[in-house]
């Protein structure tokens, strides 16, 4: 099942109740919830890109001119730290955040670099090998099946 393909008006309540839950963990945190970190939130939690932080600083300064990179770094390390979003990468251009933090795999397109949610039960039932209990403790697993998708197939 792919999870990145709701309605436009699923999609913006989806999106209304993600940045309510960020903004009542961030206040419940102590720390001050800001005009440009709420803008941050909204711009992360519409976008299914999983986008770096350059994405999501360009694009909230079309909104918020005076929006600066490192504010976005500081937000979106916030919004990880807290456990509300999560991380995807290293890429070659820089960590990717993922804000679905229910139980999925990603399809990572090798030519445009798009990432795009699926659930596979299957993929969640595999079991780990038992040799890596000797590297550490696993918190997450998670598949990423790589290829080409279907805008750069054509």
């Amino acid at each position: 099942m792919i999870l990145n393909t709701q309605d436009a008006p699923a999609q913006e309540e989806h999106v209304q109740r993600r940045v309510a839950q960020w903004t009542a963990a961030v206040k419940a945190s102590g720390v001050k919830l800001t005009h440009q970190r709420l803008e941050i939130f909204r711009e992360l939690a519409a976008n299914l890109d999983h986008p770096d932080v350059e994405t999501v600083f360009r694009a909230v300064r079309v909104r918020v001119p005076t929006v600066s990179l490192d504010t976005v770094y500081r937000t979106l390390w916030l919004l990880h730290e807290l456990g509300l979003i999560t991380t995807l990468g290293p890429r070659r251009d820089g960590i990717r955040f993922d804000v679905n933090l229910e139980r999925h795999h990603h399809f990572v397109c090798v030519r445009c670099g798009k990432v795009r949610d699926f659930v596979s039960e299957a993929l969640c039932d595999l079991p780990l090998p038992e040799g890596l209990s000797g590297l550490g403790d696993v918190l997450d697993a998670r598949v990423e099946v790589r290829g080409v998708c279907a805008s750069c197939k054509t």
